[in-house]
């Protein structure tokens, strides 16, 4: 009897290793490789409201937009007192991942697609309106920023696409409407790929978040699944590959620019307070 019992318990461990093992993305190898010491500039302790930050968007010099998993509202951080400042509540809760600030106006990124158009967000008299990408749910977006060169929104997704590349995503704010075309499309193929050490699929880059460098219009893709940065050219290829140390980069999910083009990270608490960070990269190739 004994040793059926000690079969039965060691069948369940392999059992529940195997469902573990198989689930898509739950564990994954966050020791990369290369992994580089980022210079981090200031840090911020978010508020516990804010402890599952999942995106940010630079306003000004004092005020950063934040959104967080699981509720519909938007978060006015101020820089200067710590403090969030402001909420400002839009809908119903969900899987909320990403925001962008497009001069007066917000919008929110669902994971499912969905993007939330806050108008006039600073005023009492505000006006919400909804998008629907008309993109599958199960793409799991998680990235948006403002593309102001081209007057649009750049949404990246995390799962599977395609067997060769991870699309990225452009919602025209003119015609309100995504265009058919990717923006870009992240090669799985590419070279810059091979010192990961890791299987060349759909797995090799899973964005969190995406934001345009104002200065020279490179598009950085952040991953928090196994903590990375790709940073692209104008025309969508690598330029290179930051692997990010967890010590410094736990979880990290969001990103932007502020005007003079430093760049700020966030991270979701993972069991203590979010942050976010000014860094400064080493961009040499």
């Amino acid at each position: 009897m004994n040793k059926i019992a000690i079969f039965i318990i060691l069948g369940v461990f392999a059992l529940v290793a195997l469902i573990y093992f198989s689930f898509d993305g739950l564990l994954q190898n966050r020791d990369l490789p290369g992994a580089e010491s980022i210079q981090i500039d200031k840090t911020w302790k978010l508020p516990i409201l804010l402890e599952e930050v999942s995106g940010i968007s630079w306003i000004d010099e004092e005020r950063i937009a934040c959104v967080e998993d699981e509720e519909a509202i938007l978060f006015i951080y101020n820089t200067k007192t710590s403090k969030i400042e402001k909420q400002i509540a839009f809908g119903e809760d969900g899987d909320y991942e990403a925001v962008a600030i497009v001069n007066k106006d917000a919008y929110v990124l669902r994971s499912d697609g969905t993007l939330f158009e806050l108008l006039n967000y600073t005023q009492d008299s505000l006006e919400i309106n909804e998008y629907a990408t008309g993109l599958p749910a199960e793409y799991n977006f998680e990235g948006l920023c403002f593309d102001k060169k081209y007057n649009r929104l750049l949404l990246a997704i995390k799962d599977k696409a395609s067997k060769t590349s991870k699309p990225i995503f452009a919602f025209n704010l003119k015609t309100k409407k995504v265009e058919k075309k990717p923006a870009y499309e992240i090669k799985f193929d590419d070279p810059k790929f091979k010192s990961l050490g890791q299987k060349i699929n759909h797995q090799i880059i899973r964005p969190s978040e995406v934001a345009v460098d104002p200065k020279n219009g490179d598009i950085y893709v952040l991953e928090a699944t196994n903590p990375k940065l790709l940073i692209l050219n104008s025309n969508g290829n690598i330029k290179k590959i930051i692997i990010l140390k967890e010590e410094q980069f736990p979880q990290p999910e969001g990103l932007t620019f502020d005007s003079s083009g430093n760049l700020y990270i966030s991270n979701e608490g993972a069991g203590s307070l979010g942050t976010i960070l000014k860094v400064t990269l080493d961009k040499n190739e």
